[in-house]
């Protein structure tokens, strides 16, 4: 019996209690437990019953995005920053260039986990080398690279440059790629970094290692001893190659940066004219929210076994422009297709 776990209810009154005088310290020590779990490619996993704050309801909430909107989150995440070492690189010799997707203006999880191998690849070089992160377009959630703790120091970036001007938003690849080229010409990365999607990541990569000539190294899911292991056709087999200087990286390629603060601090943008380019971003189309896979999905409304009023579910998913997905109960019982079931 000395292996049962047993709860301590004094405890778990005081995190249901902010008011109590030691609510933050036992909010902090529980915080910060981890345990380490693997994932299915072997990397280490954040605990996720570790991770959330306690609300002024006394539930347990979890923000994802890393900036927690709301007064309690926000300031949540201002002390675990401020608890956090604070690593600064005064004159870096070297560059490790992160180009993340940053999908509604800010950082995605896939874009976290690139930035954590890219601080990975820095550390291995030495300490005079900086992870520098490029962000385009106008369309940027604020704290993403200013404020006391921004959103990319956080996630490890020592320097940041935006090129903004709304000729970099939306999908403008030959402008882009122009300003890729530009720092390329003055800082010579040491590697270029991208997470390799479908949104932008890849198309980049493709596009500056035809540009500069280079052999990039795509659907990297592990960067080890000077060597990267990519999936190959279908994912079923691995393909192991010397490490390049470009790299298209799948999620879960590190683990993001969690125990650190960067500077994130703003580099002057490299000069770069504006093209009268060849492709132009019409705007978004129009899809109809029921024809979009769950995992593509930015928005789903999920029924469970306690819905009974199915055409109202589908005139609500409708009027909130989200897609349709449902728990595995619902599925068996024909209320919804089985390619709209969400989890196992």
């Amino acid at each position: 019996m000395t292996d049962v776990i047993r709860k301590n209810p004094r405890e778990l009154r005081i995190l249901r209690n902010r008011l109590h005088p030691l609510h933050e310290q036992m909010l902090a020590a529980t915080m910060g437990a981890d345990v380490e779990v693997r994932g299915p490619s072997g990397l280490l996993r954040k605990n996720p019953h570790a991770a959330g704050f306690i609300g002024p309801n006394g539930i347990k909430r979890i923000d994802r995005s890393g900036g927690q909107a709301g007064a309690l989150g926000g300031r949540q995440t201002a002390v675990a920053s401020q608890g956090m070492p604070l690593r600064q690189i005064d004159n870096p010799d070297t560059w490790i260039v992160v180009v993340p997707d940053v999908p509604n203006g800010e950082l995605s999880a896939h874009d976290r986990d690139v930035l954590g191998q890219a601080r990975l690849l820095a550390d291995q070089a030495g300490s005079a080398t900086a992870v520098l992160t490029l962000v385009f377009g106008e369309a940027l959630k604020p704290g993403l690279f200013d404020g006391e703790s921004p959103a990319l120091g956080l996630a490890g970036a020592d320097r940041v440059i935006h090129f903004s001007g709304s000729h970099y938003d939306g999908y403008n690849p030959e402008q882009v790629l122009a300003a890729l080229a530009a720092v390329d010409n003055e800082y010579t990365p040491m590697h270029w970094l991208f997470p390799d999607t479908p949104l932008s990541g890849s198309d980049r990569l493709l596009r500056l290692a035809a540009k500069l000539g280079e052999r990039p190294a795509t659907r990297v899911w592990q960067v080890k001893d000077q060597q990267v292991i990519s999936r190959g056709g279908s994912e079923r087999t691995d393909i192991t190659r010397a490490l390049p200087r470009m790299l298209g990286l799948m999620a879960e390629c590190a683990m993001p940066v969690d125990d650190e603060r960067f500077e994130a601090s703003l580099l002057p943008t490299p000069s770069v004219e504006t093209l009268d380019v060849s492709v132009q971003d019409a705007g978004r189309v129009a899809v109809d929210p029921s024809q979009i896979s769950l995992a593509e999905a930015a928005f789903v409304l999920s029924a469970g076994n306690g819905v009974h009023d199915w055409a109202q579910f589908h005139a609500v998913a409708a009027k909130l422009g989200a897609t349709e997905g449902g728990s595995r109960v619902a599925v068996d019982n024909g209320h919804l297709p089985r390619h709209r079931q969400v989890g196992a």
